[in-house]
């Protein structure tokens, strides 16, 4: 099984923020890790900006991207130029210039199971022998019925992703920055972790050490973003609450430095309920269809709402849910 403890023997490791939009940044401490042991590491995320910054809603396919290096069929090596035709930029792009090395940029339009021949498609054409995946926030560990949810899409595609990964593969699940996001509270994440800690699926932990603090004060430079600012802002020694995206209320404070790891089999089996509706889904919209049938809509439903009706920013979020709920 993959650990703390058996991470420091693997010569190179995947490190995926796994949300979209900017989850690469949360990448940091797990690099900072694997770097104390002489691990080499190559980050990425998912081909999917917030609708803020990319008009079009949805993840962009990574055969449209411009200035990239193909890997695999739906992965492709990231630079600092890496840009859509229409122009849009993503964190990975940021990312990669920060740190002077290509980022991966992962596609998730053919679901669960593009994702999971992409990643192992990737791990053995760049020699890697272990995926760690990143959720910045923790909204990965929800059940559906949480108030603050908002983008299940992402997450639940990535979950059952790693767990089927990790059947065969060195794999491990990270979540930072403890309800930053806004969408689970911190008392919810405490319920969910001690259910994997329960279950012997709790596998350590990692915080924010100074030669990490220069990289986020590097990326970010570069990076937006909201939710991984938060844990960075901690680590500087704020402690307060504050207000992201559609005015939702998160806690910036010492757990938000924090990252703890899972097994993906354990989350997926016992704690996401989500990921396991979308398990073996061959498309997107396959995937978004499973969670409309449990109640839910997504962040991919928000945005093509938002597109539709000319909506620029997260404050409708009310209205949306009006008529999404009609």
């Amino acid at each position: 099984m993959l650990n703390l403890s058996t991470l420091r023997t693997v010569k190179r490791c995947l490190v995926l923020g796994i949300g979209g939009g900017a989850d690469i940044v949360g990448t940091i401490p797990t690099l900072d890790y694997l770097e104390l042991y002489g691990v080499d590491w190559i980050a990425g995320g998912l081909s999917w900006e917030r609708i803020v910054y990319d008009p079009r809603p949805g993840p962009r396919c990574v055969e449209e991207l411009l200035d990239v290096k193909p890997v695999a069929p739906g992965i492709v090596l990231a630079n600092g130029r890496t840009r859509t035709e229409d122009g849009v930029t993503f964190a990975e792009a940021g990312f990669a210039a920060a740190a002077g090395k290509d980022a991966l940029l992962l596609g998730i339009d053919r679901g669960v199971q593009g994702v999971v021949q992409a990643v192992s498609s990737a791990a053995h054409l760049l020699d890697a022998d272990a995926v760690i995946g990143i959720d910045v926030g923790g909204d990965c560990l929800a059940v559906g019925d949480e108030a603050g949810l908002r983008s299940p899409l992402c997450d639940s595609i990535m979950i059952a992703a790693l767990a089927e990964l990790a059947q065969t593969f060195p794999t491990m699940l990270g979540v930072f920055g403890y309800g930053s996001d806004g969408e689970l509270t911190q008392a919810e994440l405490d319920a969910r972790i001690a259910l994997v800690a329960e279950h012997d699926g709790l596998l350590g932990a990692w915080g924010i050490t100074p030669p990490a603090m220069a990289r986020f004060d590097a990326v970010l430079k570069l990076v937006r973003t909201e939710a991984s600012l938060i844990p960075a802002r901690a680590a500087r020694g704020l402690v307060a609450t504050t207000t992201i995206r559609d005015e939702r209320s998160v806690h910036v404070n010492p757990p938000t430095t924090v990252t703890f790891y899972m097994d993906p089999l354990v989350v997926f089996e016992h704690a996401a309920p989500l990921a396991r509706a979308v398990a073996g889904s061959r498309s997107l919209e396959e995937a978004n269809d499973a969670l409309h049938a449990l109640g839910l809509t997504t962040e991919l439903d928000r945005e093509r709402w938002m597109a539709k009706y000319g909506v620029k920013d997260y404050s409708k979020e009310q209205a949306f849910r009006a008529q999404a709920f009609k």
